[in-house]
């Protein structure tokens, strides 16, 4: 009876050890290390895809003028403050002329002296013309005179002599009026010019615009081509913004875009592209891009955050995906797909992608094929895997 009932104890044990070591195996396929991975799953369709490109900017002036000195000086005045609104050739600021005032009464005067000058030269000239004419005449009849033998040869070489002395006396007075002349014209110059740089220390607005900054005080300093006041035209504010280069297919000058203003996140802009920078940015892999506005909104200010998303043309038909689907495996481009037999990975080709997580696949997968979109771990071709409606933390 003892020997009966230590076997029959035994038995039981082991009945619970196999009933417990079949539990354990029970958990672990279901919940452990073993457990399928449980993933997420999407049929691939067929649609067509409305692309957007998205990219962050900020708001700039296409034309924006420096108004400053064209020579170093100091600031006599500033008229205008940061704000004003300006109206073209108005005043801006002026800077001290220095002695350009008293420069250009000297040239005056010397210019008047060589208007004296030419007169004198003129009046030689014409006194010469008259010595040339009186020679000539005398020349003409002693030369008469001596053919007739009235009078010897060297009274008519005498005369002679003179009509050239004449002619030479006119030469000189001629030239004496053309370097009067010139000097005049040297004087009048150099008056222009002081007169140029006369009203270059007045600095003018070049068009209707708003002043920006104020960047010099009377009294200050400044050399050349340094800011005094600053002004843009409110008319030609833009958006200078940048779009990733792998996302970039398709920009063109013309696309619709909308415009979302940091200080209007509730107010969307409407505009488009107005220019496409030819040079792209080599470190951040960036295209710039110029997006006007439609109309432009009544307080907009220069510097500030825009958002800025561009509308594509509609894409052919074409396999659609969630681009959560898209994988890399092994410096592949792919897809976790799910046929009748196993878990596979099938490279793509990918076309566009749309902002709403959608991309086309262009090769590689059919319309109806069953592919994973979320899994909770990595996978891999001996997976095994359990299609569940969710993950925690995760959309279907």
């Amino acid at each position: 009876m003892k020997f009966t009932s230590l076997t029959t104890r035994r038995l039981v044990l082991g009945l619970l050890g196999a009933a417990l070591l079949i539990a354990m195996l029970f958990v672990l396929m279901r919940s452990g290390p073993l457990a399928p991975t449980k993933v997420t799953v999407v049929q691939a369709s067929q649609s067509r895809l409305t692309p957007a490109l998205f990219g962050i900017g900020t708001v700039e002036a296409r034309r924006s003028y420096v108004i400053g000195p064209t020579v170093a000086g100091r600031v006599r005045a500033v008229a205008v403050d940061a704000g004003d609104r300006v109206k073209a050739g108005q005043l801006l600021a002026e800077m001290d002329p220095v002695d350009l005032d008293e420069r250009t009464a000297a040239l005056d005067a010397s210019i008047a002296r060589a208007g004296s000058a030419m007169a004198a030269a003129e009046a030689q000239r014409r006194d010469a013309l008259a010595k040339r004419e009186l020679a000539a005449i005398n020349a003409r009849r002693y030369v008469e005179l001596g053919a007739q033998n009235f009078i010897s040869a060297g009274a008519v070489e005498a005369r002679l002599q003179e009509q050239a002395s004449a002619e030479a006396g006119v030469s000189a007075a001629q030239a004496n009026l053309a370097a009067a002349r010139q000097d005049q014209q040297r004087l009048s110059a150099e008056r222009a010019g002081l007169r140029q740089q006369r009203a270059n220390v007045r600095l003018m607005a070049p068009s209707d615009g708003i002043v920006t900054s104020r960047d010099a005080e009377p009294g200050s300093t400044v050399v050349a081509g340094q800011a005094v006041v600053r002004v843009i035209e409110p008319a030609s504010l833009w958006v200078k913004a940048r779009f990733d280069q792998g996302r970039s297919a398709g920009l063109a000058v013309g696309l619709p875009a909308q415009i979302v203003l940091r200080s209007s996140p509730g107010a969307p802009l409407s505009g488009k592209v107005a220019r496409v920078e030819a040079v792209s940015d080599s470190v951040t892999e960036e295209r710039v891009v110029q997006v006007s506005f439609d109309q432009l909104p009544g307080s907009l200010s220069v510097g500030e955050l825009a958002e800025v998303t561009l509308s594509l043309p509609a894409t052919a038909s074409a396999v659609v995906l969630p681009n959560a689907a898209i994988k890399r495996l092994q410096g592949q481009t792919g897809v976790w797909a799910i046929d009748a037999t196993a878990l596979h990975f099938a490279p793509v080709r990918l076309g566009q992608a749309s902002l709403d997580g959608q991309v086309q696949v262009l090769e590689g997968l059919q319309a109806g094929s069953a592919v994973v979109v979320y899994s909770e771990k990595e996978l891999g071709a001996s997976s095994r895997i359990k299609v569940v409606e969710s993950l925690a933390g995760r959309r279907p």
